[in-house]
């Protein structure tokens, strides 16, 4: 369990999926406790629910089974429009493929997820203008995805999952596709951000990258196999 007070508490959770007849056991009672402003790895080869269990940590899906305490309230059985909600106000989400809109600038493409609350786009503008060159990219404001390095597309999603102000981030395999300088570089960027107070979750199947984090919790076969 993490010294420092729970901001996630996974409690037995399980996932299982129907593909036909066959009933898939992707997780099989994971329990798991993630402090406040801590920064933690989820090592795991692939197969071993690893990805699965991101995407219940981030609202992005439900548990077949067991509790997910988030900031103390269970919110495996909210309703869609509750988890929207949460999923808006306390997570940022940093992927292995960018998923970054190709036909829009990197500002644009940084000012995305506040557009569709109530701040103005003048405010959303000067906030992703100051994002983006807190990664380093003040002077890529205007360039498309294509017109930008694997790192340099990277640090533009960093920036934008960090719009809304998450108090977690959750970064799945953020150096899945570059060479291993530009990954120095976005751990680097990802410790920062931790060192301003936010909880870190990475989710990776390299060794060397989980050392990184300030604790590594390693999937195998769908059980934690240390906390």
């Amino acid at each position: 369990m993490s010294a420092k007070q729970p901001i996630i508490c996974l409690q037995d959770i399980e996932k299982t999926f129907l593909l036909g007849d066959l009933t898939i056991e992707v997780l099989k009672g994971v329990s798991l406790d993630i402090g406040a402003g801590e920064f933690v790895a989820l090592r795991g080869v692939s197969g071993s629910g690893k990805s699965t269990l991101m995407h219940i940590l981030g609202l992005l899906d439900r548990p077949t089974g067991g509790r997910y305490l988030l900031q103390g309230e269970d919110v495996a059985a909210l309703p869609d429009d509750r988890l929207s909600a949460l999923r808006n106000r306390l997570f940022g989400f940093i992927f292995q493929t960018f998923h970054l809109i190709p036909y829009l600038s990197a500002l644009d493409n940084v000012m995305l997820p506040g557009l569709y609350g109530a701040t103005p786009a003048r405010q959303l503008r000067r906030r992703a203008q100051e994002l983006l060159s807190q990664v380093g990219l003040a002077d890529r404001l205007h360039f498309r995805p294509g017109q930008l390095s694997g790192g340099q597309q990277q640090r533009v999603a960093m920036a934008r999952a960090l719009l809304n102000d998450p108090q977690v981030l959750l970064a799945d395999e953020p150096t899945g596709q570059l060479d291993s300088a530009t990954s120095t570089e976005i751990i680097a960027l990802l410790k920062t951000i931790h060192s301003q107070g936010r909880t870190v979750i990475l989710v990776t199947h390299d060794a060397a990258t989980a050392e990184s984090a300030e604790r590594e919790v390693l999937l195998h076969d769908g059980l934690v196999q240390n906390r």
